[in-house]
C-alpha cells in the first residue's frame, strides 16, 4: 500500500462504510445497488465470507477512512469469487487497485484456491483492464447477476504469481 493507506481485515463494523464505498463506484458508472440479493453481503460482512471460509478486506486511510474493499467467497470446491472489489475515484491512479487485487490472488493461493472467479459490468472498464492485464480470462458462467455483463476466471498455477 502507499504511504497513508493501510490493508485490513473487515469486520461487521465496517459494513456501512463499505457500503458507501460500494455504492458510490455503482453511481459513478450510473449502476445500482441490490441490497436484496447481489449486495445483501455488505451487511454482514462476517456471514458471507469468514464464517464461509473467506476473507474481506478493506483499505483504510490514516485518518480511519474506508476508501476501498476486496473479498474473497469461496463457492465450491477449489474455486473462490473475487467479490465488492472497489475503490474510491479520488484514491485512484496510487497502485492501490493492483496492490488488492494481488493481495487477493495470494490469498486465494495461500487458501489453497486453484480458481479464482469473478463477475463485473463492462462499463468498469479500469477494473476490467486491470483484470485482463492480471491474467483473468473471460468466460460464460451458467449465471450471473443482473448488473454483471461479464465474468473472468483466473487459475491459480505455481506460475500464475501475482506481479
Amino acid at each position: 500500500m502507499p504511504p497513508g493507506y493501510t490493508l485490513r481485515p473487515a469486520t461487521n463494523a465496517d459494513c456501512p462504510a463499505v457500503q458507501l464505498v460500494v455504492i458510490g463506484v455503482l453511481a459513478e458508472y450510473d449502476l445500482q445497488t441490490d441490497f436484496a440479493t447481489t449486495d445483501a453481503d455488505l451487511f454482514d460482512l462476517e456471514a458471507y465470507y469468514f464464517s464461509k471460509g473467506g476473507c474481506f478486506d478493506v483499505v483504510v486511510t490514516d485518518a480511519g477512512e474506508v476508501v476501498a474493499c476486496v473479498g474473497l467467497q469461496p463457492q465450491g470446491t477449489g474455486i473462490t469469487e473475487l467479490r465488492k472489489m472497489y475503490l474510491l475515484p479520488e484514491h485512484r491512479g496510487l497502485g492501490i487497485g493492483r496492490a488488492l487485487l494481488n493481495h487477493a490472488i495470494k490469498n486465494a493461493r495461500d487458501s489453497g484456491f486453484v480458481e479464482i472467479r469473478l463477475e463485473t459490468a463492462s462499463v468498469l472498464k479500469e477494473a476490467v483492464a486491470m483484470y485482463e492485464r492480471a491474467g483473468f480470462q473471460r468466460y460464460e458462467p451458467e449465471h450471473r447477476s443482473a448488473r454483471c455483463d461479464a465474468a473472468y476466471r483466473f487459475l491459480l498455477t505455481p506460475a500464475s504469481a501475482a506481479s
